[in-house]
This record gives C-alpha cells, structure tokens and sequence, in this order.
C-alpha cells in the first residue's frame, strides 16, 4: 500500500507542478518578433561577432527592433543584406565594405633577429619573451595565430609576415582582437593607401630594426596636397576620410613602407599595319 501511496502523491504533486509551469510559461512568456526568427533564418550562421553583436542571434534581434542596419551581417555581404531588407520591408543599401589590415611590411629579408625561436607556434606565446624573435619589438611575428582563427581562410603568413586577402575578408575582428601586437586594424576596402608601420621608435633604431619602416621623416606629411597625413607618436598614419588616394606619399616615401594604391595600365592599341602598297611599274614604250 506504501507504494501506491506514494505513486499517487507523486502523481498529484507532477499534475500540480505542470499546472503551475504552464501557467507560468503563458504568463510569463517573452514574445519574439515573427520578423526576429526570419532574419536569423537567413543569416549565415557564422556567430563571429564581426557585426558587433553576440552572434547571429544578437543581430537578429537588433536588426527586428530597428537597432541594427538590415545590412549589419558582413559575412553574408549583399546577397543577405537584401533577403533581410525584404523581410523588413526596406531597402538594403549599398554598405562600405570594411577590411582587415596588417600594418607591418618586416619580412624575413626586411628584418634581424634577436634569438632563435623554438617554442610554442603561437605569437601570444612569443610575444612574452622580450616581444618575439624579431628585432623590431612592433613588428608582426609571422606564426600564424591570426591565420589559426580566421573561419575564412583570408589571412596567410608570407616570408614572415601576416597579409589580409581583401577579397575573402568578411571584417569578423578575430585577426584583430587575437594579435599581441595590435598591428591588424580595419579599413575602407577602397582605400588602398595605406601606412604599413605600427614602429613608435626614433627614425635611427628603426633604421637597425627594419629597412621598411616608417622613421617619421615627415616627407609624406609635406607632401600630401589633401591634409590626410597625422603624425602621432613619431608614426605617420593615414586619415582615410579625407585620403583621395593620390600616392603622392607612397612615392616620396624614403623607406617605401606607404602602400600605393596600384594604377591600372593604360593598354595601348596596336595600330594595324599598313600595307605599302608597291608600285606597278610598267615598261616605257619606245616609239
């Protein structure tokens, strides 16, 4: 009897507690904007975060409430801006797209060294003995950490260096928040000028350190016709705002650490030959 007892109380005390979860779940239930589940339904799923918000999820729910632009998603680009702006009913617009950059030119050949380094492939690791192997305490390491977190595959280490494949970079900020260096930051993909030095060392140690690092000559500065040069702890950088892509710094550049912007070569049409035309001589006739 003991047992029946005790399969009718729990029995009595489950049908109690189901009442009051139900109950609690109808009273206390968050509604979620129909609009919330579609957008997030087209979103690529990627949660990198590069949107600014925790995930595909955060986005979603900003983007229904009016708190993030219908094109906020830069891993899905245009082809999801305009799914998203159909189901809220507005236009996508056109958005700048935002890129990664390295902002270090020290290649193995550009480059000393310090010490060999044998420990952990990590740049976080090598960057807590004396700031790396690299003589240039600034200077990107070239391990890879950056490239280990990339989801799509648009960073790679070249001759030592870590360089940024605008074409797959969605602007997801891993590169960026992984570096110890702090030498990765974001730019207008249509800026292609660009300081590739992060060295705030006087001209000379820069000199020993790197052979393509900026020495703060202030050459670019003066040369600038549009004011979009700032000098800033001895390191010139680039006002993107006000840059008109010129490259007038990039070519008066002493160390050639200014990235220029890369001209497109006028193709110049073959003129098609013309055929002499060869002169039919005819015999003179003697009368």
């Amino acid at each position: 009897m003991l047992i029946v007892y005790a399969v009718v109380v729990l029995g009595i005390l489950g049908l109690i507690f189901g009442i009051i979860f139900d109950f609690a779940s109808k009273k206390f239930a968050v509604e979620v904007d129909p609009k919330e589940a579609e957008v997030l339904e087209v979103l690529p799923g990627a949660n990198c975060g590069g949107c600014g918000f925790p995930g595909c999820g955060g986005l979603a729910a900003a983007i229904a409430k009016g708190e993030a632009p219908v094109n906020g998603c830069p891993v899905g680009g245009a082809a999801v801006a305009e799914k998203v702006a159909a189901i809220m009913g507005v236009e996508a617009g056109a958005g700048e797209k935002i890129v990664a950059n390295v902002r270090c030119k020290g290649t193995c050949e550009a480059t000393k060294e310090k010490y060999e380094y044998s420990g952990i492939q990590d740049c976080r690791a090598a960057a807590s003995l004396i700031g790396g192997a690299k003589s240039c305490s600034y200077g990107c390491l070239g391990l890879g950490t950056c490239v280990q977190v990339c989801n799509f595959d648009a960073i790679h280490v070249v001759d030592g260096v870590a360089v940024v494949d605008e074409e797959k970079c969605v602007n997801c900020g891993k590169c960026i928040d992984i570096c110890p260096k702090g030498l990765i930051e974001r730019k207008p993909a249509n800026k292609a000028v660009t300081v590739q030095c992060k060295s705030n060392d006087f001209g000379k140690k820069v000199k020993d350190n790197c052979s393509v690092g900026c020495i703060g000559c202030g050459i670019c500065f003066k040369e600038c016709p549009f004011d979009a040069i700032i000098f800033e702890d001895k390191l010139a950088r680039i006002d993107y705002d006000k840059c008109k892509q010129c490259n007038k710094c990039a070519m008066k550049c002493p160390t050639k650490v200014i990235k220029p912007k890369e001209r497109k070569k006028s193709v110049v049409k073959a003129q098609p030959k013309v055929e002499e035309a060869k002169a039919e001589v005819k015999p003179v006739e003697n009368n």
